[in-house]
Order: C-alpha cells, then structure tokens, then sequence
C-alpha cells in the first residue's frame, strides 16, 4: 500500500484545462488555456495599478456641472419674488403634461387685451404666434410697470401670462436685470419647440425694452399727448393746451408728476369720417390711456374732420 501511495503525485500547484484535456489549437483552446484551477484569483499588474484612493481624493466636479449650477444661482437671484414663486411651482411639477395644463390655465386668466393696442407696433418680432404686448405706468405707483398681453395660440398666450403676472408691478430695473437664462429654470424647454422658446425670449427682451423705455425721460405730458396723437391720427391741425394751473386746487394736481393733470385738445383728422362724436371722443381717451391712468384728470377734447372744421 505504501508502495502505490509514492507512486501517485499530487498535482501541481497550477494546473491549465488544456493540460488535463489537450485540445486543437482552434480558437477556444485559447480562451480555455487562461483559465486555471485550484490558483487563488490574482490581480494583473494592469489592474492593480488603479487606485480608489486617487478618484476620491478629487472633489472638483466636472467643469458643465459647475457652469450649470453657476447659471442658476445668478439667475435665481435676479429674479422678482412673483417670478420665482412661479418658478417654484413649475420646478415642483416634474410633469411636463400638467406643466403644459398649467400654462394654458394662465392664459385663460389674461384680462382682455385693449384692441386698440393691437397694432404692429405692439407687436412682438420673431414669435411662430402672433403676440402684443403693451407697457404702462402702474396706477398705484407710476414708479412701477404693468404689462397687458394677448396672442392668437393658447399655448403662447399662457407664456406671455406667465411674464405678464411676474413681471406687472416691479420697477423698470427689476424687469430689464432679469436674466434670460432663468426660462431653463421653468423646465419647459423639452416640452417647447425651439421656435416658441425663441419666441418666449423675444417677448421678456420686448418687456424689458418697453419697462425701459417708460423709465428714460420722455419730455412732459403735453409732449407725450402730442406725439401719440399724431401717430395715431395723422391729424390736419392739432392743439395741445396744459390748463392744469386753472385747477390748482384740484385734489389729485399736488400728486400728479410736475403737475400736468388737465388738458384740451383739439383735433381735425380724417381718422374721424363717419364716427359719431362719442366714438370720436372715445377714440381720443384710448390713444391717451397710458396717460389717463398715469396722473391725467381732465381732457377736454374737440375732435373734427377737415370738412367739418
């Protein structure tokens, strides 16, 4: 028994398939003569090289990430506080779905647009839709803007609202420092074409330049109310006069801006053919309104054709 026992070698330390069943040099005698038996598993040099600790030793985050994030706080915080609350509740409804719904309960909201104001002057450039929008001193606070709104497709009317009600009410520099890039921050931009995103640009620059326009200098009242009416009418002959001093003790002159509140105007324009005198009249007080709610009490007006003059 010893004997049989000496003459059994035990097997080697290493031991390869391909030596215990030997096999044509095809393609799978390669594969089979990498593998080994009774060896514990061993690393390669090539992959003891990799090291965990110098991956985690890097706390840098990839150079977009740090750009993104960059993007968002300065857009966040430029925003006006009607604004960012609507970007809140946007940012909080991950479906795009009701995101949409959303936007059109927006425009249902809108108050009726003047349609006086719907002109290609109001008319914003570069939108698939038709849009018009129309800048105006506050009521309130003539320091302030509001904005009205309208477009012939629901779905940019909602966009426009959603300007027009977080924008309506702050001062022409809150308007014109909020930064385009705070629309990524709604999360609308895979559920928008990139037209009608382009378009939603074009009506914030269209605000912001307006909101601008009511803050610079625009001479006084009795400048203003000659400049839009003869843009509007192309009058003939137009007279403008100031008789607010005739009416100093008036309740509301002390708080009107330099003291411009009451004014007669006449007006000879063939604008005026076939309108009675109250759609006359009526026409003048809607060129006007931007003044009318801005500090004008009184406006005396003459309206005539040259016929009738």
């Amino acid at each position: 028994m010893e004997k049989k026992k000496k003459k059994i070698s035990p097997l080697p330390n290493r031991t390869t398939l391909s030596s215990l069943f030997p096999m044509s040099s095809s393609s799978s005698s390669l594969v089979f003569k990498t593998l080994s038996l009774f060896s514990p598993p061993r690393l390669s040099r090539a992959s003891s090289s990799i090291s965990f600790q110098r991956i985690l030793s890097s706390p840098s985050p990839p150079p977009p990430m740090r750009a993104t994030t960059t993007i968002r706080a300065e857009s966040r915080t430029s925003l006006p506080s009607k604004l960012q609350s609507m970007v809140d509740l946007f940012q909080s409804v991950p479906d795009s779905k009701l995101k949409y719904r959303q936007l059109l309960d927006y425009g249902s909201r809108l108050p009726p647009y003047p349609s006086e104001f719907r002109t290609d002057a109001h008319r914003v450039r570069g939108c698939v839709s038709q849009v018009w929008i129309r800048a105006y001193p506050d009521p309130a606070d003539p320091s302030r803007v509001r904005f009205d709104a309208d477009s012939d497709s629901q779905l940019t009317k909602g966009l426009a609202a959603l300007l027009v009600n977080g924008l309506s009410g702050e001062t022409p520099s809150a308007v014109a420092s909020v930064s385009p890039d705070f629309v990524s921050l709604l999360g609308l931009s895979q559920s928008l074409t990139p037209s009608r995103n382009n378009g939603f640009l074009n009506m914030l620059r269209t605000m912001q330049q307006e909101a601008l326009k009511l803050a610079a200098p625009a001479g006084t009242r009795k400048e203003r109310i000659r400049e839009r009416l003869e843009r509007s009418l192309s009058p003939a002959e137009l007279e403008v006069e100031d008789v607010s001093h005739l009416h100093a003790g008036h309740a509301g002159v002390g708080g009107a801006s330099g003291g411009e509140t009451h004014f007669n105007v006449r007006v000879v324009s063939e604008g005026f053919r076939d309108m009675s005198m109250v759609e006359r009249h009526r026409l003048v007080y809607d060129i006007l309104r931007d003044e009318l709610e801005s500090g004008l009490h009184a406006l005396s007006i003459v309206a005539k054709t040259p016929e009738e003059d």
